[in-house]
This record gives C-alpha cells, sequence and structure tokens, in this order.
C-alpha cells in the first residue's frame, strides 16, 4: 500500500487565503489606524477615556459652558487675559476697589472719590468726614448773628450742625470748639416776630441758647456730595 502527501482541494486553498489575507489585513489596519482615520463627529463622547484627549486638541468654544460640571475648573486654571470684560462693569475699568478713587471711571466703590455722576465728592483739606458729611476743622474767623452764620454756610453749600452732632465732632482730636460757643441749627423758642434763641455748644460740650441776634462763631457740615 503507497502512502503520500494528499494535495489540498480548490475549496481549502482559496479558505487558507481569506484567512491569511484577513489576518494581514487587520494588522495593516491596527498599524495604520490613528484619529486622522475617525470621521468628524463619528465617535461619541462617551466612548472616549477620561483625560485621553488634552485641552490643547480641542477648538475654542467646543464646550458650551452649560456643558461644563460646576466646580471642575479652578481659578488658577484660567487664563485672565482670555476673559473679557464683566458685564455691568463698564465703570469699573481701571478699578481694584474705589477707596481714593480718583473719578467713578476708576473706582469699584465710590468711597472717597473726586467725582460721581458728574458732582464734586470728597472732602477738602480744611474739613474732615464725620457723621456721613464734611466737617470744617477749623471755626470761622468772624462772629455773626444766627441767619447770618446760617447763610454763610449756605453759600458754601451746607449748613449749620445739629447741636448733639456738635458735641460728638468736639470730642473729636484736634478739634476745638470757640470759647464763646458755636452756633448749631437747632432752636429752642420763638418769643416774638423774627425773635428766636439758638442752641450753641461751648468747649466743654455744654449746651446752651442765645438769642439769634448774638453774635458767635460758627463751623459749617459740607455734604460728601455737592
Amino acid at each position: 500500500m503507497k502512502w503520500g502527501i494528499r494535495r489540498p482541494g480548490p475549496a481549502l486553498v482559496i479558505a487558507s487565503i481569506a484567512l491569511f489575507a484577513a489576518l494581514g489585513g487587520s494588522v495593516y489596519a491596527a498599524k495604520r489606524f490613528d484619529g486622522h482615520a475617525v470621521k468628524v463627529k463619528s465617535l461619541p463622547g462617551n466612548r472616549l477615556a477620561v483625560g485621553s484627549v488634552p485641552g490643547n486638541r480641542l477648538k475654542p468654544g467646543a464646550i458650551p459652558g452649560n456643558r461644563i460640571e460646576p466646580g471642575s475648573i479652578t481659578g488658577n486654571q484660567i487664563d485672565v487675559a482670555t476673559l473679557g470684560q464683566v458685564p455691568s462693569a463698564v465703570h469699573a475699568d481701571s478699578a481694584d476697589s474705589a477707596h481714593d478713587a480718583e473719578t467713578a471711571l476708576v473706582a469699584a466703590s465710590a468711597h472717597d472719590a473726586k467725582t460721581v455722576n458728574g458732582h464734586s465728592a470728597g472732602c477738602t483739606a480744611s474739613t474732615r468726614f464725620f457723621a456721613g458729611a464734611c466737617w470744617q476743622v477749623a471755626g470761622s474767623d468772624a462772629a455773626l448773628s444766627a441767619p447770618a452764620a446760617a447763610m454763610a454756610c449756605a453759600s458754601q453749600g451746607g449748613e449749620l450742625p445739629e447741636a448733639l452732632e456738635l458735641v460728638a465732632f468736639s470730642q473729636q482730636a484736634g478739634i476745638a470748639l470757640d470759647n464763646g460757643g458755636e452756633w448749631t441749627g437747632d432752636l429752642t423758642n420763638f418769643s416774638g416776630l423774627d425773635v428766636y434763641a439758638v442752641i450753641t455748644v461751648t468747649p466743654a460740650a455744654k449746651v446752651e441758647s442765645a438769642p439769634s441776634t448774638d453774635t458767635r462763631r460758627y463751623r459749617c457740615v459740607i455734604p460728601l456730595v455737592t
């Protein structure tokens, strides 16, 4: 009996060729497959591994703000230079805080600002900020009647202080009231036509009254914004 190698049939040959072709093609495809071979928008985001796509590969604006999880981006990860002007902050172009700012255009708060909406703001060198207004540090040089003193303050855009406020102001460092007492804007009683008494305050913080026709020194209280 003869033993020999049996020749493979045509079907087996074709099947073997197809198998080798398939295996070779897979290896080739695996070597050649990269991101450029992926069709745009064909790969959903949930198929990507976390951290597999670096931020510099994303197109600006590709991820809308409402798709970002709150707290996922910290302040030190944001390039401040890329941020635009904050809405409703047109008048804060040069502001860190408005303390000691020159104008409202460079202010974030208006404390000590020099102008507010076109009006002068702040206290001059001869006044001191107290109780929300600018008080004259030194009393007047001349002694006037109460109505004349009130007119003099009004011409400066101010008024005579209230009695209790003048008492409090007199306790401030460097403030000395006139020995004869200073006029306030408070009245006590009327005793006739244009005859009335006005409260005065002495250096000892004593509250008295004097006829409006008497003469006393005075100091004015000027509004912070004029």
